[in-house]
């Protein structure tokens, strides 16, 4: 059984000033998420990641379709025992601690007083806030707060955790700490659904992702799948031997990078390029294919689909 079926999902919203005018933010979207799995939900703002995630928690109400968490309706209420969910930019109250925060959240779950206490102090190591665990949210910092987040959603054990641009905002240590908590939960048996701009962290972390443009599903499968495996070129990273310069041609045709020439060439042209390396006595750092990234995938995408969203006509509401 799918952890998540989503099955035809349409949204549509009223805009203009007398709100005659429909538009449609999310337009038949069909896809499952299987059990066990990190799923990357990819696109640019305004892609209706967001709108999916409100309609799967029951937030909004589709205006077409449906989906099933776990085999039940997004409208059984007794399934939100078993997901949990960090929005895009979620509101804390910013005078409790980080251990206030959890046991209000694990109050909802019908919790004993013992079993919170438990429960809030293995989660805060888990998320890494046990040393900050009664410090006041307001001198958090984001990633801080981002890990705060995360635990609030993974008190009550879920099943599935839905996180919403969970690295949004984060600098590089942040991120590397929820990409971190995010593996954690996988190992755990956990199903991870997340929303992302940022595509290295869905290459690195995602066991399939889905591209979404304009409301539209553009394209879904494994990071290795979805984009082409075919080799376009070679990159040589070489560094010159100290008091030597590199011939015309080569200095032509290299880039330099910090003390070091980086050349991208057919794959043809490698051992010629080799040869002319050796002969002005450069060392070769390194060698690497040249192959099409999931960002040069999702641009393609992105460049190839229409700029707007048609409008839709109110009779189809």
């Amino acid at each position: 059984m799918p952890a998540i079926e989503i099955l035809g999902l349409t949204k549509d919203y009223a805009v203009g000033f007398w709100r005659k005018r429909m538009r449609r933010s999310l337009d038949n979207l069909s896809l499952e998420v299987n059990e066990g799995e990190i799923f990357g939900f990819l696109g640019p703002n305004g892609a209706g990641k967001t709108t999916c995630m409100k309609l799967l928690m029951g937030l909004i109400f589709p205006t077409a379709g449906t989906a099933r968490i776990l085999g039940r309706p997004i409208d059984d209420v007794a399934m939100h025992r078993d997901i949990g969910y960090l929005p895009e930019q979620p509101y804390f109250y910013d005078y409790l601690t980080a251990r206030e925060l959890l046991d209000y959240y694990a109050r909802f779950s019908g919790f004993s007083a013992a079993e919170r206490r438990a429960r809030v102090t293995r989660v805060l190591e888990r998320v890494g806030l046990a040393s900050a665990a009664d410090v006041q949210l307001r001198k958090f910092s984001k990633g801080m707060l981002q890990r705060a987040g995360i635990a609030q959603a993974i008190i009550h054990d879920p099943r599935i955790v839905f996180l919403d641009e969970p690295m949004s905002g984060l600098d590089p240590i942040g991120r590397r700490e929820v990409r971190d908590i995010i593996l954690d939960l996988k190992t755990q048996g956990r199903t991870v659904f997340f929303s992302t701009h940022i595509l290295s962290d869905a290459e690195m972390l995602c066991d399939r992702v889905a591209v979404l443009h304009l409301g539209k599903l553009r394209g879904v499968g494994s990071p290795g799948k979805i984009v082409s495996v075919e080799v376009h070129a070679m990159e040589i990273l070489f560094e010159p031997a100290e008091g030597h310069s590199l011939p015309p041609g080569l200095a032509q045709r290299a880039m330099p990078v910090g003390g070091r020439y980086r050349l991208e060439l057919p794959e043809a042209a490698l051992y010629s390029a080799f040869d002319e390396i050796r002969a002005c006595n450069a060392r070769i750092l390194s060698v690497s294919p040249v192959r099409q990234t999931l960002e040069d995938y999702f641009l393609g995408l992105v460049e190839r689909a229409p700029q707007a969203t048609p409008p839709v006509e109110a009779g189809t509401r």
